[in-house]
């Protein structure tokens, strides 16, 4: 694959210059300093515990050191970051990620580790994914973009994910589910999660909103995984206007971030402007061409949201796939590019592992109906709990995310017009199954 694009921005290469950390990216810290921070503790964790390299980080080791190419990738994108020395060490002088043998030792701690609350971290809004947090230097240089879109870094990175993916479905991992300090279920976290759950005009307690027993050990979770998927309480999302056709709702909880009219087949979405490919987002699956020219309604999911997915309208599952892509791939910058413009919004839905269940809609008005869940980074796991042929009623559960922020897109077809669309730049979620837009 060829990456166009005019190479990082001033940020990057300038070694006077420090990024900063704009508030419109809901994925990272209002400031630096709490990425930096927050980087460093998990460095000085895996330095002060090293151990053998689980099996998946033995084999993109081995990957890097045998192959020429990748071995060059992987020590260039630590050279072209820049070498001041806010960079190099943390405050008592120690070094900070600066190789890919570093990066493995950090990788290896992190499989073994479930995410822990951190007030500073989570209360400015940064999503918290560690892999993603410890790379996202190196992945941002030219060697990093090249080296995450190579079909053998993802393949073997996809095992690396897979296998922390099974530490987080087991009961070890629940250990962060407690009530200290830095456990999701400490009087900050619980306050911060509850309030983030009660949109709208809500007051309701933690355990009111999702299934839980808050007698048990661990609210009665079994894993991290099962705390990540929680459901809500029955009730808790009424879905809007049931017996109303007309009426499409959410299909996940989320803030909104996009709409796109007029989507092209094919359009250069790896540059800055947000325009949406349609083929590409849907793996050119025989019936993309029926959403070219139509609509595309993008939203973002943080850690800290219900990460279920609902059906948007009621009909029948016509297409239920997984798409294999890459995991932490972004968008090469443009001269104006933000440092922390690296993830385009309309990128992660096209190149990231995803998920894409497409509906022909009970009103006529709708026609097809595409929900595109896309992973992103961490969030390698997309699943799909319906299957084709299956009719499902309007805010019907039809998938979830494994673990991360994440993102998700509904695409309708050209001719489809639709009205009373969410106002955009809202930092709001906006409840799942609630209304998203009506179909004149």
């Amino acid at each position: 694959m060829t990456v166009c694009g005019k190479g990082p921005p001033k940020a990057i290469l300038d070694h006077s210059l420090r990024p900063s950390f704009p508030r419109s990216a809901p994925w990272i810290p209002a400031s630096y300093h709490d990425h930096r921070s927050w980087v460093i503790g998990i460095a000085e964790e895996a330095n002060q515990s090293p151990k053998e390299l689980h099996p998946a980080l033995k084999e993109l080791q081995d990957l890097i050191d045998t192959d020429p190419r990748i071995y060059m990738l992987f020590m260039s994108m630590f050279q072209q970051i820049p070498q001041e020395s806010s960079f190099d060490t943390d405050p008592n002088g120690n070094p900070r990620l600066r190789s890919y043998e570093q990066m493995l030792q950090v990788f290896n701690h992190i499989l073994t580790t479930a995410p822990s609350w951190d007030d500073k971290v989570y209360r400015t809004g940064f999503v918290g994914l560690p892999f993603s947090a410890m790379t996202t230097l190196p992945k941002a240089t030219q060697a990093g973009i090249a080296a995450f879109l190579d079909p053998g870094v993802n393949r073997v990175m996809g095992k690396v994910l897979n296998a922390w993916g099974v530490f987080l479905e087991s009961l070890e991992s629940a250990v962060v589910l407690g009530n200290c300090s830095s456990c999701w279920f400490s009087t900050t976290a619980l306050r911060e999660m509850t309030a983030v759950a009660n949109v709208g005009e809500t007051a309701y307690t933690w355990d009111e909103i999702y299934q839980c027993d808050p007698d048990a050990l661990y609210h009665g979770y079994q894993s991290w995984d099962s705390f990540f998927t929680r459901p809500f309480r029955d009730g808790i999302r009424p879905v809007a206007s049931p017996d109303n056709d007309r009426v499409i709702v959410h299909a996940c909880e989320s803030r909104p971030i996009n709409i796109q009219q007029d989507v092209q087949a094919r359009d250069q979405f790896w540059v800055k402007g947000q325009p949406y490919s349609v083929r590409d987002l849907l793996g050119h699956d025989t019936l993309a061409d029926r959403f070219i020219g139509g609509t595309v309604y993008q939203g973002f999911l943080s850690s800290l949201n219900y990460h279920r997915w609902h059906a948007p309208v009621a009909g029948r599952i016509i297409k239920a796939y997984n798409i294999p892509g890459t995991y932490f791939s972004q968008a090469t910058f443009t001269a104006t590019s933000n440092y922390t413009d690296y993830l385009d919004f309309s990128y992660a839905p096209t190149m990231a592992t995803r998920a894409v269940i497409i509906i022909q809609a009970d009103h006529p008005a709708i026609g097809l109906v595409a929900f595109v869940g896309a992973g992103m980074a961490e969030v390698s796991t997309c699943e799909i709990t319906v299957t084709e042929g299956q009719h499902v009623e309007k805010g019907e559960e039809i998938g979830m995310f494994h673990y991360g922020g994440s993102t998700h897109c509904l695409v309708f077809e050209y001719g489809v017009n639709l009205s009373g669309w969410p106002k955009l730049g809202s930092s709001e979620n906006l409840p799942v199954r609630s209304q998203l837009a009506v179909v004149e």
